[in-house]
Protein backbone atom coordinates (compact mmCIF):
# COMPACT_ATOMS: atom_id res chain seq x y z
CA UNK A 1 0.00 0.00 0.00
CA UNK A 2 1.79 3.27 -1.06
CA UNK A 3 1.98 5.99 0.60
CA UNK A 4 1.55 9.70 0.44
CA UNK A 5 5.10 11.57 0.63
CA UNK A 6 3.56 15.31 2.76
CA UNK A 7 6.30 17.78 2.27
CA UNK A 8 6.02 21.11 4.46
CA UNK A 9 5.57 25.00 3.17
CA UNK A 10 9.12 25.28 4.37
CA UNK A 11 10.69 22.80 2.22
CA UNK A 12 8.48 23.88 -0.58
CA UNK A 13 9.69 27.46 -0.08
CA UNK A 14 13.05 26.20 -0.10
CA UNK A 15 12.89 24.89 -3.64
CA UNK A 16 11.38 27.80 -4.66
CA UNK A 17 14.11 29.55 -3.95
CA UNK A 18 16.66 27.62 -5.05
CA UNK A 19 14.88 27.22 -8.95
CA UNK A 20 12.58 29.60 -9.15
CA UNK A 21 9.84 27.35 -9.73
CA UNK A 22 6.15 27.49 -8.81
CA UNK A 23 4.58 26.21 -5.84
CA UNK A 24 3.10 23.30 -7.15
CA UNK A 25 5.86 21.80 -9.45
CA UNK A 26 8.32 21.96 -6.65
CA UNK A 27 5.71 20.28 -4.05
CA UNK A 28 5.26 17.77 -7.05
CA UNK A 29 8.75 17.60 -7.32
CA UNK A 30 9.07 16.69 -3.83
CA UNK A 31 6.50 14.53 -3.16
CA UNK A 32 8.05 12.40 -6.45
CA UNK A 33 11.48 12.43 -4.99
CA UNK A 34 10.24 11.30 -1.54
CA UNK A 35 10.96 14.51 0.39
CA UNK A 36 14.77 14.62 -0.62
CA UNK A 37 15.57 17.79 -1.33
CA UNK A 38 18.48 17.54 -4.16
CA UNK A 39 16.59 14.41 -5.73
CA UNK A 40 13.47 16.96 -5.98
CA UNK A 41 16.06 19.59 -8.02
CA UNK A 42 16.86 16.78 -10.28
CA UNK A 43 13.51 15.90 -11.29
CA UNK A 44 12.85 19.61 -12.00
CA UNK A 45 15.91 19.60 -14.12
CA UNK A 46 14.32 16.48 -15.45
CA UNK A 47 11.02 18.06 -16.88
CA UNK A 48 13.67 20.98 -17.77
CA UNK A 49 14.80 18.59 -20.01
CA UNK A 50 11.83 17.15 -21.83
CA UNK A 51 10.71 20.76 -22.48
CA UNK A 52 13.48 21.86 -24.03
CA UNK A 53 13.46 19.04 -26.32
CA UNK A 54 10.06 19.43 -27.33
CA UNK A 55 10.93 23.30 -27.72
CA UNK A 56 14.60 23.20 -29.43
CA UNK A 57 13.77 24.21 -32.59
CA UNK A 58 11.96 27.52 -31.13
CA UNK A 59 13.14 30.49 -31.75
CA UNK A 60 14.67 32.60 -28.27
CA UNK A 61 15.00 35.82 -30.27
CA UNK A 62 13.37 37.67 -27.15
CA UNK A 63 14.79 37.99 -23.94
CA UNK A 64 17.11 40.55 -21.94
CA UNK A 65 20.63 42.05 -22.40
CA UNK A 66 23.11 42.73 -19.64
CA UNK A 67 26.30 44.21 -18.69
CA UNK A 68 28.80 43.51 -15.99
CA UNK A 69 31.82 45.02 -15.06
CA UNK A 70 34.96 44.02 -12.69
CA UNK A 71 35.64 45.54 -9.51
CA UNK A 72 39.00 47.05 -11.00
CA UNK A 73 36.84 47.90 -14.36
CA UNK A 74 39.19 46.40 -16.28
CA UNK A 75 37.00 43.74 -17.63
CA UNK A 76 33.39 43.68 -18.66
CA UNK A 77 30.76 41.05 -20.31
CA UNK A 78 27.66 41.51 -22.11
CA UNK A 79 25.09 38.64 -22.93
CA UNK A 80 22.14 38.08 -23.63
CA UNK A 81 19.38 35.32 -22.17
CA UNK A 82 17.19 34.41 -25.03
CA UNK A 83 13.72 33.31 -24.75
CA UNK A 84 10.60 32.83 -26.83
CA UNK A 85 8.15 36.01 -26.30
CA UNK A 86 8.94 39.33 -24.60
CA UNK A 87 6.58 38.99 -21.62
CA UNK A 88 9.06 36.63 -20.17
CA UNK A 89 12.00 38.66 -21.33
CA UNK A 90 10.19 41.27 -18.86
CA UNK A 91 9.52 39.51 -16.39
CA UNK A 92 11.29 40.06 -12.73
CA UNK A 93 12.45 36.75 -12.02
CA UNK A 94 13.70 36.28 -15.70
CA UNK A 95 15.60 39.74 -15.40
CA UNK A 96 17.01 38.12 -12.49
CA UNK A 97 18.28 35.29 -13.78
CA UNK A 98 20.02 37.47 -16.53
CA UNK A 99 21.69 39.45 -14.10
CA UNK A 100 22.79 36.27 -11.93
CA UNK A 101 24.34 34.64 -14.72
CA UNK A 102 26.39 37.65 -15.88
CA UNK A 103 27.85 37.98 -12.44
CA UNK A 104 28.90 34.18 -13.55
CA UNK A 105 30.02 35.14 -17.36
CA UNK A 106 32.25 38.16 -15.86
CA UNK A 107 34.70 35.37 -14.29
CA UNK A 108 34.58 33.97 -17.99
CA UNK A 109 36.39 33.80 -20.89
CA UNK A 110 34.28 32.52 -23.63
CA UNK A 111 30.95 30.90 -24.17
CA UNK A 112 31.93 27.83 -23.84
CA UNK A 113 33.75 27.93 -20.41
CA UNK A 114 30.29 30.23 -19.16
CA UNK A 115 27.92 27.28 -19.69
CA UNK A 116 30.32 24.79 -18.40
CA UNK A 117 30.85 26.96 -14.88
CA UNK A 118 28.84 26.21 -11.82
CA UNK A 119 25.61 27.69 -10.98
CA UNK A 120 24.58 26.27 -7.49
CA UNK A 121 25.52 22.88 -7.76
CA UNK A 122 24.93 22.08 -11.82
CA UNK A 123 26.75 24.06 -14.72
CA UNK A 124 25.53 26.88 -16.69
CA UNK A 125 24.03 24.36 -19.38
CA UNK A 126 21.88 22.67 -17.20
CA UNK A 127 20.57 25.80 -15.19
CA UNK A 128 19.51 26.97 -18.74
CA UNK A 129 17.72 23.00 -19.10
CA UNK A 130 16.39 23.58 -15.44
CA UNK A 131 14.35 27.07 -15.92
CA UNK A 132 13.20 26.10 -19.58
CA UNK A 133 10.83 23.63 -17.63
CA UNK A 134 10.25 26.16 -14.92
CA UNK A 135 9.48 29.15 -17.16
CA UNK A 136 8.19 27.36 -20.22
CA UNK A 137 9.80 28.83 -23.13
CA UNK A 138 13.17 27.66 -24.50
CA UNK A 139 16.25 29.95 -22.48
CA UNK A 140 19.48 30.41 -24.98
CA UNK A 141 22.62 32.07 -24.43
CA UNK A 142 22.35 33.91 -27.60
CA UNK A 143 24.95 36.20 -27.34
CA UNK A 144 28.29 36.53 -24.72
CA UNK A 145 30.95 39.30 -25.40
CA UNK A 146 34.27 39.48 -23.11
CA UNK A 147 35.98 42.59 -23.13
CA UNK A 148 39.36 43.62 -21.56
CA UNK A 149 41.10 47.30 -21.55
CA UNK A 150 42.83 49.47 -18.99
CA UNK A 151 39.36 51.03 -18.03
CA UNK A 152 36.29 49.70 -19.25
CA UNK A 153 32.71 51.29 -19.52
CA UNK A 154 29.04 49.59 -20.06
CA UNK A 155 25.60 51.08 -21.44
CA UNK A 156 22.49 49.03 -21.55
CA UNK A 157 19.64 50.08 -23.59
CA UNK A 158 16.08 49.13 -22.08
CA UNK A 159 17.66 45.39 -21.70
CA UNK A 160 17.46 45.24 -25.53
CA UNK A 161 21.33 46.08 -26.13
CA UNK A 162 24.16 45.89 -24.04
CA UNK A 163 27.21 47.91 -25.42
CA UNK A 164 31.32 47.45 -23.66
CA UNK A 165 33.93 50.14 -24.39
CA UNK A 166 37.88 49.34 -23.66
CA UNK A 167 39.89 52.97 -22.65
CA UNK A 168 43.69 52.86 -23.51
CA UNK A 169 43.91 54.97 -19.69
CA UNK A 170 41.89 55.43 -16.68
CA UNK A 171 41.63 59.51 -17.56
CA UNK A 172 39.85 61.97 -15.36
CA UNK A 173 35.90 61.27 -16.06
CA UNK A 174 36.27 57.86 -17.57
CA UNK A 175 33.49 56.44 -16.58
CA UNK A 176 31.47 59.30 -18.03
CA UNK A 177 33.92 59.00 -21.26
CA UNK A 178 33.45 55.10 -21.57
CA UNK A 179 29.31 55.21 -21.06
CA UNK A 180 28.99 58.12 -23.49
CA UNK A 181 30.64 55.87 -26.23
CA UNK A 182 29.05 52.87 -25.22
CA UNK A 183 25.92 54.92 -25.80
CA UNK A 184 26.73 55.61 -29.22
CA UNK A 185 27.70 51.62 -30.19
CA UNK A 186 24.30 51.08 -28.47
CA UNK A 187 22.61 53.13 -30.62
CA UNK A 188 24.52 53.33 -33.86
CA UNK A 189 25.34 50.08 -34.24
CA UNK A 190 29.12 50.15 -35.89
CA UNK A 191 30.79 47.19 -36.51
CA UNK A 192 34.47 47.77 -36.36
CA UNK A 193 36.65 50.92 -34.74
CA UNK A 194 38.20 52.11 -37.85
CA UNK A 195 38.20 52.22 -41.53
CA UNK A 196 41.67 50.48 -41.12
CA UNK A 197 40.02 47.45 -40.34
CA UNK A 198 38.67 46.85 -42.99
CA UNK A 199 39.24 44.12 -45.52
CA UNK A 200 40.06 45.32 -49.16
CA UNK A 201 37.70 43.10 -51.10
CA UNK A 202 34.62 44.24 -48.66
CA UNK A 203 35.40 47.70 -49.53
CA UNK A 204 35.52 46.96 -53.17
CA UNK A 205 32.39 44.73 -53.29
CA UNK A 206 30.56 47.23 -51.08
CA UNK A 207 31.60 49.95 -53.42
CA UNK A 208 30.26 48.54 -56.43
CA UNK A 209 27.01 47.58 -54.32
CA UNK A 210 26.12 51.06 -53.20
CA UNK A 211 26.86 52.83 -56.43
CA UNK A 212 24.49 50.51 -58.13
CA UNK A 213 21.46 50.68 -55.58
CA UNK A 214 21.85 55.20 -56.40
CA UNK A 215 22.50 54.41 -60.19
CA UNK A 216 19.20 52.62 -59.90
CA UNK A 217 17.49 54.84 -57.49
CA UNK A 218 18.23 57.92 -60.11
CA UNK A 219 16.83 56.06 -62.83
CA UNK A 220 13.49 56.46 -61.53
CA UNK A 221 14.45 59.96 -59.85
CA UNK A 222 15.34 61.08 -63.32
CA UNK A 223 11.88 59.69 -64.74
CA UNK A 224 9.81 61.40 -62.26
CA UNK A 225 12.17 64.83 -62.77
CA UNK A 226 13.55 65.22 -59.25
CA UNK A 227 16.83 65.46 -58.37
CA UNK A 228 19.87 63.16 -59.07
CA UNK A 229 21.63 61.57 -56.06
CA UNK A 230 24.93 62.25 -55.86
CA UNK A 231 27.24 58.83 -56.96
CA UNK A 232 30.40 58.76 -55.24
CA UNK A 233 33.67 57.35 -56.26
CA UNK A 234 34.45 55.63 -53.24
CA UNK A 235 32.69 55.23 -50.07
CA UNK A 236 35.73 55.15 -47.47
CA UNK A 237 38.63 56.33 -46.13
CA UNK A 238 40.84 53.41 -47.03
CA UNK A 239 40.50 54.28 -50.81
CA UNK A 240 41.33 58.09 -50.05
CA UNK A 241 45.03 57.68 -50.81
CA UNK A 242 47.33 60.41 -51.15
CA UNK A 243 47.02 60.37 -55.26
CA UNK A 244 43.19 60.91 -54.94
CA UNK A 245 43.23 63.29 -52.61
CA UNK A 246 45.50 65.28 -54.66
CA UNK A 247 43.31 64.94 -57.94
CA UNK A 248 40.68 65.75 -55.66
CA UNK A 249 41.99 68.93 -54.67
CA UNK A 250 43.68 69.54 -58.16
CA UNK A 251 39.60 69.19 -59.51
CA UNK A 252 38.33 71.51 -56.71
CA UNK A 253 40.94 73.98 -58.15
CA UNK A 254 39.90 73.74 -61.19
CA UNK A 255 36.09 74.47 -60.39
CA UNK A 256 37.32 77.75 -58.44
CA UNK A 257 39.06 78.85 -61.43
CA UNK A 258 35.93 78.12 -63.86
CA UNK A 259 34.17 80.17 -60.92
CA UNK A 260 36.38 82.91 -61.76
CA UNK A 261 37.13 82.79 -57.77
CA UNK A 262 40.35 84.69 -57.40
CA UNK A 263 43.27 82.69 -56.82
CA UNK A 264 44.39 84.38 -53.84
CA UNK A 265 41.27 83.19 -51.87
CA UNK A 266 41.32 79.62 -52.82
CA UNK A 267 43.39 78.34 -49.24
CA UNK A 268 40.10 79.55 -47.60
CA UNK A 269 37.73 77.90 -49.52
CA UNK A 270 39.76 74.67 -50.71
CA UNK A 271 39.79 72.87 -47.13
CA UNK A 272 36.28 73.41 -47.02
CA UNK A 273 35.63 71.59 -50.45
CA UNK A 274 37.97 68.88 -49.42
CA UNK A 275 36.33 68.42 -45.90
CA UNK A 276 32.75 68.09 -48.22
CA UNK A 277 34.41 65.38 -51.03
CA UNK A 278 35.71 63.04 -47.78
CA UNK A 279 32.63 63.28 -45.82
CA UNK A 280 30.69 62.29 -49.55
CA UNK A 281 33.07 59.87 -50.34
CA UNK A 282 33.50 58.16 -46.81
CA UNK A 283 29.52 57.02 -45.85
CA UNK A 284 30.95 53.42 -45.24
CA UNK A 285 33.04 54.68 -42.45
CA UNK A 286 30.23 57.23 -41.17
CA UNK A 287 27.91 54.03 -41.10
CA UNK A 288 30.29 51.32 -39.79
CA UNK A 289 33.24 52.81 -38.26
CA UNK A 290 32.63 54.10 -34.35
CA UNK A 291 35.85 56.87 -34.51
CA UNK A 292 33.96 58.48 -38.08
CA UNK A 293 30.50 58.30 -36.88
CA UNK A 294 28.85 61.55 -35.82
CA UNK A 295 28.50 61.85 -32.09
CA UNK A 296 25.35 61.11 -31.04
CA UNK A 297 25.80 64.05 -28.39
CA UNK A 298 27.07 66.33 -30.36
CA UNK A 299 26.37 66.53 -33.81
CA UNK A 300 29.14 69.17 -34.51
CA UNK A 301 31.24 66.06 -33.76
CA UNK A 302 32.72 62.97 -34.86
CA UNK A 303 33.33 60.61 -31.61
CA UNK A 304 36.93 60.67 -32.79
CA UNK A 305 37.00 64.29 -32.00
CA UNK A 306 34.54 64.00 -28.61
CA UNK A 307 37.35 61.23 -27.20
CA UNK A 308 40.13 63.60 -28.25
CA UNK A 309 38.37 66.55 -25.87
CA UNK A 310 39.33 64.14 -23.09
CA UNK A 311 43.31 64.09 -23.39
CA UNK A 312 45.41 61.29 -23.92
CA UNK A 313 43.05 58.56 -24.31
CA UNK A 314 41.65 56.06 -26.93
CA UNK A 315 39.54 53.57 -27.42
CA UNK A 316 40.61 50.17 -27.69
CA UNK A 317 38.16 47.97 -28.68
CA UNK A 318 33.79 47.74 -28.58
CA UNK A 319 31.60 44.55 -27.52
CA UNK A 320 28.07 45.08 -29.05
CA UNK A 321 24.99 42.62 -27.49
CA UNK A 322 21.89 43.16 -28.80
CA UNK A 323 18.36 40.59 -28.45
CA UNK A 324 17.23 39.19 -31.46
Amino acid sequence: MSTTVKVTAAEVNKLRQATGAGMMDCKKALVEAGGDFDKAIEVLRKKGQKVAEKRADRDSSEGAAVAKINDSQTEGVAIVLGCETDFVGKNENFLSLANQLADIALNCNTKEEFLAADFGGMSVADKLVEQTGVIGEKLDITSFEKLSATYVGAYVHINKIAALVGLTAKVDNADILAKDVAMQVASMGATTLSYKDFDPAFVASETEARIAVIEKDNIELGRLGKTLKNVPKYISMAQLTPEVLAQAEEEAKAELKAEGKPEQIWDRILPGKMERFISDNTTLDQEKCLLDQTFIKDEKKSVAAYVATYGDVEISGFKRASVG
